[in-house]
């Protein structure tokens, strides 16, 4: 990915979970940069926290592993905060 791939707040929004006028409010706020161009905002993909492309198989077989170690000593924990 190059280090300046820009996306729109619809994009952010999808990547942060959050809807559009949420991101716009967080732009207004200065929590997240952007740059405006005409009545749309451009935001960095990197001002997201996004860095990365494709997961390698290594690394799905790793997150997989460190999930399944988190749910087996955690389990209980994380379903009684559910319960919240």
């Amino acid at each position: 990915m190059q280090q300046n791939e820009y996306i729109s707040t619809i994009g952010a929004a999808e990547i942060l979970g959050l809807n559009r006028t949420q991101v716009f409010r967080l732009i207004k706020a200065g929590k997240i940069p952007a740059i405006k161009i005409g009545r749309n905002y451009a935001i960095r993909k990197t001002d997201l926290g996004v860095y990365g492309g494709e997961v390698s198989a290594k690394e799905k077989k790793n997150i997989e592993k460190s999930v399944d170690k988190v749910i087996k000593e955690y389990g209980d924990v994380i379903k009684k905060l559910g319960e919240e």
